[in-house]
Order: structure tokens, then C-alpha cells, then sequence
């Protein structure tokens, strides 16, 4: 067993080297998976199943809300609201509760698919890190003490977002980081995973107009030439900055062209291959920038774009020289990174359901989650569709979670374990 998690922990650093700790294969230490870019570790995974069948167990949720679930080890963490509070949940590998705790107290989501608790939690085995609409941000151990809390509205401003709070926070080798980029002085920074001590703060005021100024997206990190990077994507630019001082090292704009007021980004960027792929413009572009530079690179680091091809809400795949974009309503594209060149697109079943989560690569193949529960399963060779599984429970907005053969699916209403019983 030892063997086999060490592997493949290696196989995910090997697509993408991302931080200098990392997650072993049992492990989903938060959003978009171990190495960030959606792939799931090596395994085999169901295809089928519906709400009765290949189900290993299912717990109801005392709150709506679409964030992902992390896992370390024989520990599950859930966040959502509970009693008009900021809930942090833990299960074990079972479905069993082990603990809860109260983290500040909600504000609720506006949206009918957003709460205060959409941002997912991230860990990195010896603490999880949640943030809420609420502005807390806090640090616990595996076993639910409290580490440390902050408030970053209460330490630098209301939230101005006109919906409702989606970046998650994410870990470098020293510090959780934190993306506020809204109407208003925008942001990041960066806490002390051990202390809570604030490490660093980087203005990101890039002069977008109106709504255009406000990004749900989560940053990404990453290692190029030995050195912690972040990409955030947000007010009409894609930026580079020093993941140990947040200085911005370079940056694209251009991804607003026409000054839209109303291109607020939900879709993060992925980084493969020595590429940035920046999804904007509600679904309208997808952008490739080639990594390097100092300073304004629009000129000169974009690789491609293309129009009609991106994605609105999910944040594409990107791995081993290809890109999977799953569009808003169920159109799925494979490029090749390096040229932008279609290698297959496909189309899953019409729906009145469009897709919030963000599609996850599983021993090669495509798991797209659309907002009723439904999953389908495309071949990430050509396309072709292998199975359809429905839950019909609304709404599902949650990217999905693959460890150890099993995948956890979080609705709405409940945390599905699909698989073998632990």
C-alpha cells in the first residue's frame, strides 16, 4: 500500500509540479484535486452507477452549498452553513461523523446556487484551511481544534462581489493565499499556514470597468525554474506573482477588448506544459500565455485564443499537452495546448441543467457533473460517451472528488461515496 500511494504521488508531480509539499494518491487536499490541474491520481474509478446502485454510502448535509469536499487520508472535510453558522464538517472514509465546528457566522448567498460557504476547503495534512462569504478565514487541525481565525473584511474591507464569494483559498509551501478581487481595492494575501501571521499582501487593482472588476476564480500554484508561482485570473487580466512575496512578476490584459462592464470571471486558470490557460469573457475566450516574462507580456507570451470555445463556470483540464474544456452547457473540446488546435469535441445529451462543476480527468477518462446530478463519462482519447449516471438531485455544483477507486459526490442535499464500500 505504501508503495503504491508513494507512485502515485510521483505521477502527479510528473504532469505538474505545483508546490514542494504534495499529496499522496489517497489524498484530494482541495479544489481541482492534487496537482490542481484536475487530473485525479492513478486508479480505477467506477463508470456507472445511479442513486441506488454502486453507491457505498450517502450522509445528508445540514446546509446547501457547492464546495468540494477535501480528503487526507481516512479524513473527509465538508464545508457548509448550519444554524446561520459558518460550518466545517468531518467524516471519516465510512460517512461517519467525526467532528463540527463554527467558523464566524454565515452570510448568506444571494444566488439560488451559491451560499456562504461556496469556497472549497483545502489541507495539507496537518491543518485545513476554510474561507467563507463571511470574509473568515481559519486554520484547524485533522482533529477540529482551532488554530488560528481571521476576518479579512474585517482586517481590510467589505466585500463588494454583487454574488456571492467563490475563490478558494490555496496553499504554497509556507502560506494559505487568499484571492479577493471585487469592486473595491482588490487583493491577495497570504497567512502563515503554522501561525496565522499575515506573510504578505499585493494590491491587484487593474483598472476593469463595473462588474468586469470582480472575479470568483481561484488561483492556481505552481513551480517553474525552482520558484513558487501563482496565477490569478481577474479583471480582464491574467497575472504572474512571486508565490513567496506576491510581487506580480507578469501579466496579460487584452481579455476585454470591448470594456464589457459585465465580464466578471468565474472559470480559474490551469497551468500545464509551461502554459497558462486562461478561460474569460463568460465563456467566449480561452487563452494560452506561455510562462516567463517580466512586466506587461501581452505582446509577446500569448500562445493562442480562441473565440466560441471557453467556458463560463468550469475550469478546464490541463495535462500532458492537451487542454479539455467543458463548456457551460455541455460541450466538451480536447486541444492541443501548444498550437490551440481541435483534436475532438463532443456533445453530452440537452438539457435544461447546464454544468457549474468543474470537469476531472480519472484513468483516462472525462467526468463531467451537471447541475441535476448527472454525470457523464466521455473517453479523453476521442470523445465518445461511456456511460450516463443520474442522481437528479439539484443542485450539484460541486466538482467532484476521486481517492483510493471512489469518487464523492456533494449536492445539495447530501455527500455520495460512489464505489466500493471502504
Amino acid at each position: 500500500m505504501v508503495a503504491t500511494r508513494t507512485w502515485r504521488c510521483l505521477f502527479a508531480l510528473t504532469f505538474l509540479s505545483l508546490t514542494a509539499w504534495s499529496a499522496e494518491g489517497g489524498d484530494w487536499p482541495g479544489w481541482r484535486g492534487p496537482t490542481s490541474n484536475g487530473v485525479a491520481a492513478e486508479g480505477k474509478y467506477p463508470v456507472e452507477w445511479t442513486a441506488e446502485k454502486n453507491v457505498a454510502w450517502k450522509v445528508a448535509l445540514p446546509g446547501s452549498s457547492g464546495s468540494s469536499p477535501a480528503v487526507w487520508g481516512d479524513r473527509i472535510f465538508v464545508t457548509c452553513p448550519k444554524d446561520g453558522k459558518n460550518g466545517l464538517l468531518c467524516f471519516d472514509r465510512s460517512g461517519k461523523s467525526l467532528w463540527e465546528a463554527e467558523v464566524g457566522t454565515e452570510k448568506p448567498g444571494k444566488h439560488k446556487k451559491g451560499s456562504g460557504s461556496s469556497p472549497s476547503p483545502t489541507t495539507d495534512g496537518k491543518h485545513v484551511f476554510v474561507y467563507y462569504k463571511s470574509g473568515d478565514v481559519a486554520a484547524y487541525t485533522l482533529t477540529g481544534e482551532r488554530v488560528w481565525h481571521h476576518n479579512v473584511q474585517e482586517m481590510f474591507g467589505e466585500d463588494t462581489l454583487w454574488w456571492d464569494l467563490g475563490t478558494s483559498p490555496v496553499l504554497t509551501q509556507n502560506d494559505v493565499v487568499i484571492a479577493v478581487m471585487h469592486s473595491g481595492p482588490s487583493y491577495l494575501v497570504a497567512f502563515n499556514k503554522e501561525t496565522g501571521k499575515q506573510s504578505w499582501k499585493q494590491a491587484r487593482d487593474l483598472g476593469a470597468p463595473e462588474e468586469a472588476a470582480q472575479a470568483y476564480s481561484t488561483p492556481v500554484v505552481f513551480q517553474e525554474g525552482g520558484q513558487e508561482r501563482l496565477a490569478v485570473l481577474g479583471a480582464d487580466h491574467a497575472t504572474c506573482h512571486d508565490a513567496v512575496t506576491g510581487k506580480e512578476l507578469w501579466r496579460v490584459g487584452g481579455l476585454n477588448p470591448t470594456q464589457h462592464k459585465y465580464f466578471r470571471s468565474i472559470a480559474g486558470p490551469v497551468v500545464s506544459d509551461g502554459i497558462v490557460v486562461a478561460p474569460y469573457g463568460r465563456g467566449d475566450t480561452v487563452t494560452a500565455i506561455r510562462l516567463g516574462g517580466e512586466g506587461d507580456v501581452t505582446k509577446s507570451h500569448i500562445a493562442w485564443m480562441e473565440s466560441s470555445a471557453g467556458a463560463d463556470v468550469p475550469t478546464p483540464i490541463a495535462v500532458n499537452g492537451k487542454v479539455y474544456v467543458c463548456r457551460d452547457k455541455g460541450e466538451v473540446i480536447c486541444r492541443d495546448i501548444a498550437t490551440g488546435k481541435s483534436l475532438w469535441s463532443a456533445t453530452t445529451e440537452k438539457n435544461r441543467n447546464g454544468y457549474s462543476a468543474s470537469p476531472i480527468l480519472a484513468d483516462g477518462k472525462l467526468y463531467l457533473v451537471r447541475e441535476d446530478g448527472t454525470t457523464t463519462v466521455l473517453s479523453a482519447a476521442d470523445g465518445s460517451q461511456l456511460a450516463q449516471n443520474p442522481l437528479d438531485e439539484e443542485f450539484t455544483v460541486a466538482t467532484p472528488v476521486f481517492v483510493d477507486g471512489q469518487i464523492l459526490i456533494r449536492t445539495f442535499k447530501h455527500l455520495y461515496c460512489i464505489g466500493p464500500k471502504p
